[in-house]
Protein backbone atom coordinates (compact mmCIF):
# COMPACT_ATOMS: atom_id res chain seq x y z
CA UNK A 1 0.00 0.00 0.00
CA UNK A 2 1.27 4.04 -0.76
CA UNK A 3 1.65 6.00 2.20
CA UNK A 4 -0.93 7.90 0.49
CA UNK A 5 -4.63 7.44 2.58
CA UNK A 6 -6.92 5.56 0.71
CA UNK A 7 -10.88 5.92 1.20
CA UNK A 8 -11.01 4.40 4.62
CA UNK A 9 -8.39 6.73 6.38
CA UNK A 10 -6.33 3.60 6.35
CA UNK A 11 -2.70 4.14 5.66
CA UNK A 12 0.61 3.47 6.15
CA UNK A 13 3.30 4.47 8.72
CA UNK A 14 5.82 3.59 11.75
CA UNK A 15 4.06 2.58 15.35
CA UNK A 16 5.76 6.31 15.90
CA UNK A 17 3.62 8.10 13.75
CA UNK A 18 0.82 5.90 14.79
CA UNK A 19 1.09 7.15 18.78
CA UNK A 20 0.63 11.12 17.08
CA UNK A 21 -1.91 10.63 14.73
CA UNK A 22 -4.05 8.22 17.14
CA UNK A 23 -3.48 11.42 19.76
CA UNK A 24 -4.79 13.87 17.50
CA UNK A 25 -7.24 11.95 16.17
CA UNK A 26 -8.76 11.41 19.77
CA UNK A 27 -8.60 15.48 20.14
CA UNK A 28 -5.68 15.02 22.17
CA UNK A 29 -3.94 18.73 22.37
CA UNK A 30 -1.61 18.71 25.23
CA UNK A 31 -0.06 15.70 26.42
CA UNK A 32 2.60 15.57 29.96
CA UNK A 33 5.66 13.20 29.29
CA UNK A 34 9.50 12.45 30.16
CA UNK A 35 11.65 11.29 27.43
CA UNK A 36 13.75 8.20 27.73
CA UNK A 37 15.20 5.77 25.34
CA UNK A 38 12.83 3.50 24.78
CA UNK A 39 9.92 6.49 23.79
CA UNK A 40 12.63 8.34 21.47
CA UNK A 41 10.87 7.24 18.25
CA UNK A 42 7.68 8.55 19.34
CA UNK A 43 9.31 11.82 20.93
CA UNK A 44 10.96 12.32 17.70
CA UNK A 45 7.53 12.29 15.63
CA UNK A 46 6.18 14.66 18.02
CA UNK A 47 9.28 17.30 17.40
CA UNK A 48 8.40 16.92 13.63
CA UNK A 49 4.75 18.16 14.47
CA UNK A 50 2.35 21.36 15.96
CA UNK A 51 -0.64 19.82 16.83
CA UNK A 52 -0.11 18.03 20.08
CA UNK A 53 2.25 20.44 22.63
CA UNK A 54 4.19 18.12 24.80
CA UNK A 55 4.69 19.30 28.55
CA UNK A 56 7.78 18.15 29.89
CA UNK A 57 7.73 17.52 33.54
CA UNK A 58 10.28 17.14 36.08
CA UNK A 59 9.60 13.34 37.45
CA UNK A 60 7.42 10.80 35.72
CA UNK A 61 4.50 11.04 38.92
CA UNK A 62 4.37 14.65 37.86
CA UNK A 63 3.31 14.33 34.68
CA UNK A 64 0.58 11.66 35.95
CA UNK A 65 -0.53 14.04 38.93
CA UNK A 66 -0.75 16.81 35.69
CA UNK A 67 -2.58 14.69 33.46
CA UNK A 68 -4.86 14.10 36.09
CA UNK A 69 -5.75 17.80 36.84
CA UNK A 70 -5.87 18.29 33.43
CA UNK A 71 -8.78 15.56 33.12
CA UNK A 72 -10.64 16.67 36.00
CA UNK A 73 -10.67 20.56 34.98
CA UNK A 74 -11.99 19.83 31.59
CA UNK A 75 -13.80 16.22 31.58
CA UNK A 76 -12.08 15.01 28.69
CA UNK A 77 -9.26 12.32 29.18
CA UNK A 78 -5.52 13.14 30.42
CA UNK A 79 -2.68 11.65 28.47
CA UNK A 80 0.98 10.82 30.01
CA UNK A 81 4.16 9.65 28.50
CA UNK A 82 7.27 7.54 30.13
CA UNK A 83 9.44 5.69 29.28
CA UNK A 84 10.29 2.16 30.22
CA UNK A 85 11.64 0.87 33.52
CA UNK A 86 11.66 3.58 36.26
CA UNK A 87 9.89 5.87 33.87
CA UNK A 88 6.99 3.44 34.00
CA UNK A 89 7.36 2.51 37.94
CA UNK A 90 7.14 6.34 38.40
CA UNK A 91 4.00 6.43 36.96
CA UNK A 92 2.18 3.72 39.34
CA UNK A 93 1.80 6.44 42.36
CA UNK A 94 -0.50 8.40 39.46
CA UNK A 95 -2.22 5.67 37.63
CA UNK A 96 -3.44 3.94 41.18
CA UNK A 97 -4.06 7.71 42.38
CA UNK A 98 -6.30 8.24 38.90
CA UNK A 99 -8.45 4.97 39.52
CA UNK A 100 -9.16 6.01 43.36
CA UNK A 101 -10.54 8.98 42.25
CA UNK A 102 -12.33 7.89 38.59
CA UNK A 103 -9.90 10.06 36.54
CA UNK A 104 -9.67 9.22 32.95
CA UNK A 105 -5.89 8.68 31.96
CA UNK A 106 -4.57 7.47 28.95
CA UNK A 107 -0.69 6.11 30.19
CA UNK A 108 1.44 5.53 26.63
CA UNK A 109 4.33 3.96 28.21
CA UNK A 110 7.71 2.51 26.10
CA UNK A 111 9.02 -0.87 26.63
CA UNK A 112 12.16 -2.80 25.59
CA UNK A 113 11.94 -4.77 22.03
CA UNK A 114 10.04 -7.08 22.01
CA UNK A 115 13.06 -9.98 21.28
CA UNK A 116 14.55 -8.61 24.92
CA UNK A 117 11.73 -8.92 26.83
CA UNK A 118 11.89 -11.58 29.62
CA UNK A 119 15.55 -10.83 28.94
CA UNK A 120 15.89 -8.07 32.43
CA UNK A 121 17.49 -5.93 29.39
CA UNK A 122 18.26 -2.22 30.67
CA UNK A 123 15.22 -0.13 31.79
CA UNK A 124 13.09 -3.41 31.11
CA UNK A 125 10.25 -4.37 33.98
CA UNK A 126 6.87 -6.01 33.77
CA UNK A 127 4.73 -2.93 33.17
CA UNK A 128 1.77 -4.50 32.10
CA UNK A 129 2.09 -7.09 35.14
CA UNK A 130 3.00 -3.85 37.76
CA UNK A 131 -0.35 -1.59 36.06
CA UNK A 132 -2.64 -4.56 36.09
CA UNK A 133 -3.81 -3.54 40.12
CA UNK A 134 -3.80 0.05 39.32
CA UNK A 135 -5.48 0.89 35.95
CA UNK A 136 -8.87 -0.28 34.64
CA UNK A 137 -7.39 -1.88 31.45
CA UNK A 138 -3.92 -2.11 30.45
CA UNK A 139 -2.43 -3.68 26.97
CA UNK A 140 1.33 -5.17 25.86
CA UNK A 141 1.19 -4.26 21.61
CA UNK A 142 3.87 -6.68 20.24
CA UNK A 143 2.15 -6.23 16.87
CA UNK A 144 2.07 -2.43 14.91
CA UNK A 145 -0.84 -3.60 13.05
CA UNK A 146 -2.55 -3.56 16.42
CA UNK A 147 -1.35 -0.33 17.77
CA UNK A 148 -3.53 2.02 16.41
CA UNK A 149 -6.95 0.33 17.21
CA UNK A 150 -5.45 -0.76 20.43
CA UNK A 151 -4.37 3.23 20.97
CA UNK A 152 -8.33 4.10 20.19
CA UNK A 153 -9.93 1.37 22.24
CA UNK A 154 -7.57 2.73 25.15
CA UNK A 155 -9.09 6.13 24.86
CA UNK A 156 -12.57 4.95 24.84
CA UNK A 157 -11.95 2.87 27.92
CA UNK A 158 -10.65 5.48 30.37
CA UNK A 159 -13.24 7.79 29.09
CA UNK A 160 -16.75 5.70 29.16
CA UNK A 161 -18.61 4.17 31.82
CA UNK A 162 -16.63 4.68 35.30
CA UNK A 163 -13.66 6.47 33.70
CA UNK A 164 -10.06 5.55 34.84
CA UNK A 165 -6.67 5.07 34.33
CA UNK A 166 -4.96 2.94 31.08
CA UNK A 167 -2.10 1.58 29.79
CA UNK A 168 -0.55 1.11 26.75
CA UNK A 169 3.05 -0.08 26.54
CA UNK A 170 4.68 0.00 23.24
CA UNK A 171 8.47 -1.98 22.29
CA UNK A 172 10.71 0.19 21.03
CA UNK A 173 10.82 -2.01 17.91
CA UNK A 174 7.31 -1.98 17.55
CA UNK A 175 7.54 2.25 17.34
CA UNK A 176 9.99 1.75 14.37
CA UNK A 177 7.99 -0.67 12.49
CA UNK A 178 5.86 0.06 9.56
CA UNK A 179 2.22 -0.84 9.56
CA UNK A 180 -1.54 0.24 8.84
CA UNK A 181 -3.40 2.80 10.72
CA UNK A 182 -6.60 2.84 11.30
CA UNK A 183 -8.46 5.86 12.42
CA UNK A 184 -10.98 5.63 15.03
CA UNK A 185 -14.25 5.47 12.77
CA UNK A 186 -12.94 2.56 10.69
CA UNK A 187 -11.25 0.64 14.03
CA UNK A 188 -12.97 -2.45 15.21
CA UNK A 189 -15.65 -1.72 18.07
CA UNK A 190 -14.44 -2.49 21.33
CA UNK A 191 -16.26 -5.31 23.47
CA UNK A 192 -16.39 -2.49 26.57
CA UNK A 193 -20.03 -0.87 26.30
CA UNK A 194 -20.85 0.03 30.15
CA UNK A 195 -24.35 -0.16 30.74
CA UNK A 196 -25.65 3.78 30.54
CA UNK A 197 -29.25 3.76 31.06
CA UNK A 198 -31.03 3.04 34.58
CA UNK A 199 -33.64 0.31 34.95
CA UNK A 200 -36.92 2.22 34.56
CA UNK A 201 -38.70 0.00 36.84
CA UNK A 202 -36.01 0.84 39.99
CA UNK A 203 -36.18 4.58 38.95
CA UNK A 204 -39.96 4.70 38.91
CA UNK A 205 -39.70 2.37 43.01
CA UNK A 206 -37.08 5.13 43.57
CA UNK A 207 -38.92 8.26 43.25
CA UNK A 208 -42.18 6.41 44.77
CA UNK A 209 -39.81 5.90 47.80
CA UNK A 210 -38.03 9.27 47.99
CA UNK A 211 -41.73 11.03 47.43
CA UNK A 212 -42.94 9.49 51.11
CA UNK A 213 -39.32 10.16 52.92
CA UNK A 214 -39.97 12.70 56.00
CA UNK A 215 -36.69 12.63 56.55
CA UNK A 216 -34.54 12.53 52.93
CA UNK A 217 -31.08 13.32 52.10
CA UNK A 218 -29.44 13.34 48.96
CA UNK A 219 -25.26 12.12 49.02
CA UNK A 220 -23.81 12.95 46.29
CA UNK A 221 -20.24 12.43 44.81
CA UNK A 222 -17.46 12.39 42.35
CA UNK A 223 -19.76 10.31 39.85
CA UNK A 224 -21.90 13.17 39.53
CA UNK A 225 -19.06 15.16 37.92
CA UNK A 226 -17.34 12.86 35.60
CA UNK A 227 -20.78 12.24 34.10
CA UNK A 228 -20.15 16.10 32.91
CA UNK A 229 -22.21 19.55 33.40
CA UNK A 230 -25.63 17.99 32.43
CA UNK A 231 -25.70 15.77 35.58
CA UNK A 232 -24.56 18.68 37.63
CA UNK A 233 -27.55 20.87 36.43
CA UNK A 234 -30.15 17.55 36.65
CA UNK A 235 -29.11 17.37 40.27
CA UNK A 236 -29.66 20.98 41.22
CA UNK A 237 -32.95 20.33 39.39
CA UNK A 238 -34.06 17.43 41.41
CA UNK A 239 -32.96 19.61 44.65
CA UNK A 240 -35.11 22.61 43.64
CA UNK A 241 -37.82 20.22 42.88
CA UNK A 242 -38.18 18.60 46.10
CA UNK A 243 -36.71 20.43 48.87
CA UNK A 244 -34.45 17.97 49.91
CA UNK A 245 -31.14 18.78 51.63
CA UNK A 246 -28.06 17.78 50.21
CA UNK A 247 -24.58 16.62 50.96
CA UNK A 248 -21.68 15.49 49.27
CA UNK A 249 -18.28 13.55 49.73
CA UNK A 250 -14.54 15.32 49.06
CA UNK A 251 -14.76 14.45 45.20
CA UNK A 252 -18.11 15.55 44.52
CA UNK A 253 -17.91 19.50 45.74
CA UNK A 254 -18.89 21.60 43.32
CA UNK A 255 -21.44 19.48 41.87
CA UNK A 256 -24.52 21.05 44.09
CA UNK A 257 -23.66 24.96 44.72
CA UNK A 258 -21.71 25.67 48.24
CA UNK A 259 -24.02 29.12 47.89
CA UNK A 260 -27.25 26.78 47.94
CA UNK A 261 -29.60 26.94 50.03
CA UNK A 262 -30.43 23.29 50.84
CA UNK A 263 -26.82 22.64 50.59
CA UNK A 264 -25.01 20.75 54.13
CA UNK A 265 -21.66 20.84 53.39
CA UNK A 266 -19.50 18.23 52.86
CA UNK A 267 -20.09 14.74 55.09
CA UNK A 268 -17.46 12.13 56.37
CA UNK A 269 -14.50 12.29 58.68
CA UNK A 270 -14.31 16.04 58.34
CA UNK A 271 -17.66 17.23 57.48
CA UNK A 272 -20.34 19.50 58.95
CA UNK A 273 -22.23 18.58 62.04
CA UNK A 274 -25.40 18.91 60.19
CA UNK A 275 -24.62 16.59 57.15
CA UNK A 276 -23.28 13.56 59.38
CA UNK A 277 -26.04 14.06 61.69
CA UNK A 278 -29.05 14.15 58.45
CA UNK A 279 -27.21 11.62 57.03
CA UNK A 280 -27.35 9.12 60.15
CA UNK A 281 -30.59 9.93 61.47
CA UNK A 282 -32.40 10.09 57.61
CA UNK A 283 -35.13 7.82 56.34
CA UNK A 284 -34.47 7.79 52.99
CA UNK A 285 -30.87 8.46 51.64
CA UNK A 286 -30.36 9.24 47.93
CA UNK A 287 -26.75 8.44 47.01
CA UNK A 288 -25.53 9.17 43.35
CA UNK A 289 -22.23 8.43 42.32
CA UNK A 290 -20.23 7.57 45.26
CA UNK A 291 -19.20 4.70 46.79
CA UNK A 292 -20.18 4.16 50.57
CA UNK A 293 -16.02 4.90 51.16
CA UNK A 294 -14.88 4.49 54.83
CA UNK A 295 -14.12 8.11 55.40
CA UNK A 296 -17.59 8.50 54.51
CA UNK A 297 -19.83 6.10 56.77
CA UNK A 298 -17.51 5.78 59.76
CA UNK A 299 -18.56 2.44 61.39
CA UNK A 300 -20.32 0.36 59.08
CA UNK A 301 -22.79 -1.53 61.66
CA UNK A 302 -23.97 1.65 62.85
CA UNK A 303 -23.93 4.22 59.89
CA UNK A 304 -27.65 5.61 59.01
CA UNK A 305 -29.10 2.71 60.67
CA UNK A 306 -32.94 3.53 60.20
CA UNK A 307 -32.93 4.61 56.75
CA UNK A 308 -33.58 3.10 53.36
CA UNK A 309 -31.52 3.73 50.47
CA UNK A 310 -30.58 3.76 47.12
CA UNK A 311 -27.72 3.29 44.97
CA UNK A 312 -27.06 5.67 41.35
CA UNK A 313 -23.86 4.01 39.82
CA UNK A 314 -22.12 3.08 37.34
CA UNK A 315 -20.06 0.90 38.38
CA UNK A 316 -22.13 -2.83 39.00
CA UNK A 317 -18.95 -3.25 41.78
CA UNK A 318 -19.95 -0.65 43.93
CA UNK A 319 -23.35 -1.73 45.04
CA UNK A 320 -23.94 -3.23 47.65
CA UNK A 321 -19.70 -3.53 48.17
CA UNK A 322 -19.39 -1.70 51.45
CA UNK A 323 -22.92 -1.20 52.04
CA UNK A 324 -26.34 -3.01 51.30
CA UNK A 325 -28.96 -0.42 49.51
CA UNK A 326 -32.91 -1.09 49.26
CA UNK A 327 -32.47 0.28 45.41
CA UNK A 328 -29.61 -0.40 43.05
CA UNK A 329 -29.68 1.32 39.98
CA UNK A 330 -26.31 0.96 37.84
CA UNK A 331 -26.16 3.55 34.63
CA UNK A 332 -24.65 6.79 33.94
CA UNK A 333 -25.83 9.40 36.74
CA UNK A 334 -27.08 11.73 33.68
CA UNK A 335 -29.24 9.22 32.18
CA UNK A 336 -30.55 8.00 35.66
CA UNK A 337 -31.57 11.43 36.68
CA UNK A 338 -32.86 12.51 33.42
CA UNK A 339 -35.46 10.04 33.96
CA UNK A 340 -35.99 10.58 37.48
CA UNK A 341 -36.35 13.92 37.08
CA UNK A 342 -38.83 13.34 34.18
CA UNK A 343 -40.81 10.38 36.46
CA UNK A 344 -40.65 13.15 39.48
CA UNK A 345 -42.31 15.63 37.60
CA UNK A 346 -45.01 13.63 36.28
CA UNK A 347 -45.93 11.64 39.38
CA UNK A 348 -44.98 13.85 42.50
CA UNK A 349 -46.67 16.69 43.39
CA UNK A 350 -44.23 17.81 46.57
CA UNK A 351 -45.13 18.83 50.15
CA UNK A 352 -42.27 20.57 51.03
CA UNK A 353 -44.21 21.81 54.19
CA UNK A 354 -43.91 17.90 55.10
CA UNK A 355 -40.59 18.73 55.50
CA UNK A 356 -40.43 21.57 57.68
CA UNK A 357 -39.59 19.01 61.13
CA UNK A 358 -36.95 17.62 59.34
CA UNK A 359 -35.27 21.13 58.14
CA UNK A 360 -36.61 22.55 61.50
CA UNK A 361 -33.90 19.72 62.85
CA UNK A 362 -31.28 20.37 60.43
CA UNK A 363 -31.67 24.14 61.64
CA UNK A 364 -30.80 22.87 65.67
CA UNK A 365 -27.84 21.19 64.02
CA UNK A 366 -26.47 24.07 62.14
CA UNK A 367 -26.76 26.45 64.79
CA UNK A 368 -23.73 24.20 66.52
CA UNK A 369 -21.36 25.89 63.89
CA UNK A 370 -19.06 23.27 63.74
CA UNK A 371 -16.74 24.46 61.44
CA UNK A 372 -16.19 27.29 64.09
CA UNK A 373 -12.23 28.22 64.94
CA UNK A 374 -10.72 30.83 67.60
CA UNK A 375 -9.35 33.95 66.27
CA UNK A 376 -5.93 35.45 66.89
CA UNK A 377 -4.78 39.09 66.22
CA UNK A 378 -0.65 37.96 66.42
CA UNK A 379 -1.12 34.37 64.58
CA UNK A 380 -2.92 33.39 60.90
CA UNK A 381 -5.15 30.49 61.83
CA UNK A 382 -5.19 28.18 58.73
CA UNK A 383 -8.89 28.30 58.58
CA UNK A 384 -8.82 32.07 58.56
CA UNK A 385 -6.20 31.54 55.84
CA UNK A 386 -8.41 29.61 53.66
CA UNK A 387 -11.62 31.94 54.53
CA UNK A 388 -9.68 34.74 53.04
CA UNK A 389 -8.34 33.34 49.87
CA UNK A 390 -11.90 32.34 48.88
CA UNK A 391 -13.33 35.53 49.73
CA UNK A 392 -10.51 37.34 47.22
CA UNK A 393 -10.79 35.15 44.77
CA UNK A 394 -14.33 34.30 44.72
CA UNK A 395 -15.38 36.43 41.68
CA UNK A 396 -13.08 35.18 39.66
CA UNK A 397 -12.46 32.03 37.67
CA UNK A 398 -10.26 30.04 40.29
CA UNK A 399 -9.49 26.74 39.77
CA UNK A 400 -8.14 24.40 43.61
CA UNK A 401 -5.89 22.00 43.68
CA UNK A 402 -4.76 20.72 46.62
CA UNK A 403 -1.87 18.64 48.47
CA UNK A 404 -3.07 16.08 51.21
CA UNK A 405 -3.47 16.88 55.15
CA UNK A 406 -5.19 18.96 57.60
CA UNK A 407 -5.01 21.79 54.41
CA UNK A 408 -6.80 19.73 51.86
CA UNK A 409 -9.81 19.22 54.67
CA UNK A 410 -9.50 23.33 55.72
CA UNK A 411 -9.73 23.92 52.01
CA UNK A 412 -12.69 21.56 51.49
CA UNK A 413 -14.22 22.95 54.66
CA UNK A 414 -13.78 26.75 54.06
CA UNK A 415 -13.37 26.91 50.49
CA UNK A 416 -16.96 26.96 48.71
CA UNK A 417 -17.34 25.56 45.35
CA UNK A 418 -20.47 26.66 43.38
CA UNK A 419 -19.18 25.10 40.25
CA UNK A 420 -17.98 21.65 39.19
CA UNK A 421 -14.43 20.66 37.81
CA UNK A 422 -13.39 23.62 39.73
CA UNK A 423 -11.64 21.21 42.60
CA UNK A 424 -9.17 19.04 42.59
CA UNK A 425 -7.75 16.70 44.84
CA UNK A 426 -6.70 13.13 45.75
CA UNK A 427 -9.57 11.57 47.97
CA UNK A 428 -9.21 7.81 47.61
CA UNK A 429 -5.08 7.62 47.63
CA UNK A 430 -4.24 10.39 49.45
CA UNK A 431 -1.53 11.58 47.66
CA UNK A 432 0.89 14.38 49.03
CA UNK A 433 2.82 15.83 46.08
CA UNK A 434 -0.35 16.21 44.11
CA UNK A 435 -1.26 19.06 44.27
CA UNK A 436 1.33 21.43 42.35
CA UNK A 437 1.82 19.32 39.25
CA UNK A 438 -2.18 19.15 38.77
CA UNK A 439 -2.08 23.02 39.18
CA UNK A 440 0.32 22.20 35.94
CA UNK A 441 -2.13 20.25 34.29
CA UNK A 442 -5.37 22.66 35.13
CA UNK A 443 -3.44 26.14 34.14
CA UNK A 444 -2.32 24.43 30.80
CA UNK A 445 -6.07 23.59 30.44
CA UNK A 446 -7.30 27.02 31.44
CA UNK A 447 -4.26 29.37 30.97
CA UNK A 448 -6.35 32.43 31.87
CA UNK A 449 -7.46 31.45 35.13
CA UNK A 450 -6.17 31.83 38.40
CA UNK A 451 -4.94 28.41 39.69
CA UNK A 452 -4.30 27.67 43.62
CA UNK A 453 -2.53 24.58 44.94
CA UNK A 454 -3.72 24.49 48.43
CA UNK A 455 -0.48 23.21 50.11
CA UNK A 456 1.04 21.93 53.27
CA UNK A 457 4.79 22.70 53.92
CA UNK A 458 5.47 18.45 54.26
CA UNK A 459 3.33 17.71 50.80
CA UNK A 460 4.26 20.69 48.73
CA UNK A 461 8.07 19.18 49.27
CA UNK A 462 7.53 15.82 47.33
CA UNK A 463 6.70 17.13 43.83
CA UNK A 464 8.89 20.63 44.22
CA UNK A 465 10.65 20.16 41.03
CA UNK A 466 7.51 20.76 39.17
CA UNK A 467 7.76 24.03 39.27
CA UNK A 468 10.62 24.36 37.18
CA UNK A 469 7.94 22.92 34.43
CA UNK A 470 5.34 25.82 35.90
CA UNK A 471 8.14 28.30 34.77
CA UNK A 472 8.90 27.11 31.74
CA UNK A 473 5.72 26.83 30.59
CA UNK A 474 4.87 30.67 31.84
CA UNK A 475 2.21 29.19 34.05
CA UNK A 476 1.48 31.06 36.78
CA UNK A 477 0.06 29.03 39.14
CA UNK A 478 -0.13 30.18 43.07
CA UNK A 479 1.37 27.46 45.81
CA UNK A 480 -0.67 29.01 48.87
CA UNK A 481 1.71 26.79 51.54
CA UNK A 482 0.17 26.75 55.17
CA UNK A 483 3.28 26.46 56.97
CA UNK A 484 2.55 24.62 60.06
CA UNK A 485 6.39 23.07 60.24
CA UNK A 486 4.73 20.08 61.01
CA UNK A 487 2.99 16.90 59.01
CA UNK A 488 0.14 18.12 59.88
CA UNK A 489 -2.48 15.56 59.90
CA UNK A 490 -0.15 12.75 61.34
CA UNK A 491 0.75 15.40 64.36
CA UNK A 492 -2.86 15.56 65.24
CA UNK A 493 -3.30 11.75 64.79
CA UNK A 494 -0.26 11.24 67.14
CA UNK A 495 -1.55 13.68 69.46
CA UNK A 496 -4.99 11.81 69.81
CA UNK A 497 -4.04 8.45 69.34
CA UNK A 498 -0.46 8.07 70.46
CA UNK A 499 -0.37 9.79 73.72
CA UNK A 500 1.27 13.30 72.31
CA UNK A 501 4.29 11.42 70.96
CA UNK A 502 5.22 13.36 68.14
CA UNK A 503 7.16 10.71 66.17
CA UNK A 504 9.19 12.46 62.86
CA UNK A 505 6.44 14.64 62.06
CA UNK A 506 8.01 17.63 62.97
CA UNK A 507 10.46 19.15 60.20
CA UNK A 508 13.84 20.77 61.40
CA UNK A 509 15.14 21.71 58.01
CA UNK A 510 12.49 23.58 56.35
CA UNK A 511 13.68 24.88 53.15
CA UNK A 512 13.52 28.60 52.90
CA UNK A 513 10.22 29.43 50.49
CA UNK A 514 10.88 32.49 49.10
CA UNK A 515 14.10 31.75 47.86
CA UNK A 516 13.65 28.46 46.47
CA UNK A 517 10.65 30.22 44.41
CA UNK A 518 12.95 32.91 43.42
CA UNK A 519 16.06 29.66 42.84
CA UNK A 520 12.87 28.50 40.11
CA UNK A 521 12.65 31.82 38.73
CA UNK A 522 8.95 32.14 40.33
CA UNK A 523 7.71 34.73 43.09
CA UNK A 524 8.07 34.04 46.68
CA UNK A 525 6.04 35.78 49.30
CA UNK A 526 5.76 35.22 53.40
CA UNK A 527 3.31 36.30 55.43
CA UNK A 528 2.89 35.71 59.35
CA UNK A 529 0.55 38.27 60.22
CA UNK A 530 -3.49 38.19 60.33
CA UNK A 531 -3.47 41.87 59.20
CA UNK A 532 -0.90 41.61 56.40
CA UNK A 533 -3.09 38.67 54.74
CA UNK A 534 -5.25 40.12 52.68
CA UNK A 535 -2.77 42.37 51.01
CA UNK A 536 -0.46 39.41 50.55
CA UNK A 537 -3.23 37.37 48.41
CA UNK A 538 -3.44 40.20 46.26
CA UNK A 539 0.10 40.49 45.44
CA UNK A 540 0.39 36.45 45.13
CA UNK A 541 -2.73 37.32 42.09
CA UNK A 542 -1.51 39.66 40.59
CA UNK A 543 1.91 38.28 39.70
CA UNK A 544 2.25 37.23 36.25
CA UNK A 545 4.46 33.82 37.24
CA UNK A 546 4.45 30.88 39.47
CA UNK A 547 4.27 32.49 43.13
CA UNK A 548 5.19 30.07 46.41
CA UNK A 549 3.61 31.83 48.85
CA UNK A 550 4.74 30.77 52.82
CA UNK A 551 1.77 31.54 54.92
CA UNK A 552 2.73 31.05 58.48
CA UNK A 553 0.22 29.61 60.69
CA UNK A 554 -0.59 28.58 64.07
CA UNK A 555 1.68 25.15 64.79
CA UNK A 556 -0.84 23.20 66.40
CA UNK A 557 -3.93 23.97 65.28
CA UNK A 558 -6.08 20.46 64.66
CA UNK A 559 -8.71 19.85 62.50
CA UNK A 560 -12.47 19.47 63.31
CA UNK A 561 -14.91 18.67 63.38
CA UNK A 562 -14.01 15.10 62.60
CA UNK A 563 -15.25 11.70 63.47
CA UNK A 564 -12.72 9.29 64.99
CA UNK A 565 -11.97 5.75 63.69
CA UNK A 566 -14.43 3.15 64.72
CA UNK A 567 -17.23 5.85 65.59
CA UNK A 568 -20.59 6.69 64.07
CA UNK A 569 -21.78 9.84 62.62
CA UNK A 570 -23.55 10.81 65.72
CA UNK A 571 -20.39 10.44 67.49
CA UNK A 572 -18.57 13.80 66.27
CA UNK A 573 -16.40 15.71 68.27
CA UNK A 574 -16.58 19.41 67.62
CA UNK A 575 -14.07 21.93 68.22
CA UNK A 576 -15.73 23.26 71.32
CA UNK A 577 -15.87 19.72 72.99
CA UNK A 578 -12.39 18.56 71.70
CA UNK A 579 -10.07 18.80 74.88
CA UNK A 580 -8.40 16.34 76.07
CA UNK A 581 -10.70 14.55 78.03
CA UNK A 582 -13.09 14.48 75.74
CA UNK A 583 -10.90 12.76 72.77
CA UNK A 584 -9.90 10.27 75.53
CA UNK A 585 -13.59 9.27 75.88
CA UNK A 586 -14.43 9.32 72.32
CA UNK A 587 -11.68 6.96 71.24
CA UNK A 588 -11.32 3.60 72.48
CA UNK A 589 -9.85 0.22 71.69
CA UNK A 590 -11.90 -0.72 68.96
CA UNK A 591 -11.34 3.10 67.32
CA UNK A 592 -7.18 2.63 67.86
CA UNK A 593 -7.29 -0.73 66.56
CA UNK A 594 -9.40 0.74 63.07
CA UNK A 595 -7.14 4.05 62.91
Amino acid sequence: MSNGQNETGRREMTGAEMVVQALKDNGVQHIFGYPGGAVLPIYDEIFQQDDVEHILVRHEQGAGHAAEGYARSTGKAGVMLVTSGPGATNAVTPLQDALMDSIPLVCITGQVPTTLIGSDAFQECDTVGITRPCTKHNWLVKDVNDLARTLHEAFHVATTGRPGPVVVDIPKDVQFARGIYTPPQTAPRTSYHPQVQGSLESIKEAVALLAGAKRPIIYSGGGVINSGLEASHLLRELVELSGFPITSTLMGLGAYPASGKNWLGMLGMHGTYEANMAMHDCDVMLCIGARFDDRITGRLDAFSPGSKKIHIDIDPSSINKNVHVDIPIIGDVAHVLEDLVRLWRATVKADKKALYPWWEQIAKWRARDSLAFKTNDDVIMPQYAIQRLYELTKHRETFITTEVGQHQMWAAQHFHFDKPNHWMTSGGLGTMGYGLPAALGVQIAHPDALVIDIAGDASIQMCIQEMSAAVQYEAPIKIFILNNQYMGMVRQWQQLLHGNRLSHSYTEAMPDFVKLAEAYGGHGIRCDKPADLDDAIKEMISVNKPVIFDCRVANLANCFPMIPSGKAHNEMLLPDEATDEAVANAIDAKGRELV
